[in-house]
């Protein structure tokens, strides 16, 4: 798989509607993850989405989820930019240059879905994620 950067949208309990309404418009594949899929299983948010994504018939891929609990959700700064894929030298390489003079919200480090994964926000308060997959 070829690295990808896409946008990636966070939504207050409503991703799972927003992105049923992005593919009425796209067109294309969704694909869906609870967080009750992933461990929290009891939890009130568990039919929330952790991670969506939408493949359009285009070429476009938007991806999305539903703010966890103790995350603050801000309208206008609810987008991050996205970097994906299986290259894992060169994502750690934009890591790495991407958080010099920012500030790393989650290490890039081995997460509970089995690929690595890192939060940041660049020193132009740009926000990123890095998803190494199956590292």
């Amino acid at each position: 798989m070829a690295s990808r950067l896409n946008p990636y949208i966070s939504f207050n309990g409503n991703a799972r509607e927003a992105m049923g309404f992005y593919q009425a418009v796209l067109g294309g594949t969704l694909t869906v993850s609870t967080f009750g899929e992933f461990g929290d299983k009891d939890a009130p948010y568990a039919d929330q989405i952790m991670h969506a994504q939408l493949e359009s018939d285009a070429g476009y891929t938007l991806m999305a989820s539903d703010t966890p609990p103790g995350m603050a959700f801000n309208p206008g700064d609810n987008i991050t930019v996205s970097l994906s894929g299986d290259d894992g030298d060169r994502l750690r390489g934009y890591w790495a240059k991407l958080a010099e003079g920012g500030t790393v919200g989650v290490p890039l480090e081995k997460q509970m879905w089995g690929d690595e994964f890192g939060a940041l926000k660049d020193r132009f308060g740009v926000n990123w994620m890095v998803n190494i997959a199956g590292s």
